[in-house]
């Protein structure tokens, strides 16, 4: 049996949350209203990536800042 598998946002309605089936999907599998079907749900993880945008690299003095400073 073939699925396809599409990433969406959850919404909050009222005490529920939504998802939007995107068309692509609707179309494929010829879902319509009212329809009974089965979802998989999985959390996707987030990305670090880009967090510390706009900071330059770590030198290496960096590296040893405040190990080699005197705290008389």
């Amino acid at each position: 049996m073939q699925y396809m598998e599409a990433m969406t946002k959850t919404r909050k309605i009222g005490g529920s949350l939504i998802v939007t089936i995107p068309q692509l999907i609707v179309k494929h599998e010829s879902l319509r209203e009212n329809q009974i079907i089965t979802i998989e749900v999985k959390k996707i993880k987030k990305s670090g990536f880009g967090i510390s945008r706009g900071l330059s690299p770590f030198s290496k003095e960096d590296k040893f800042r405040g190990q080699l400073e005197d705290n008389g």
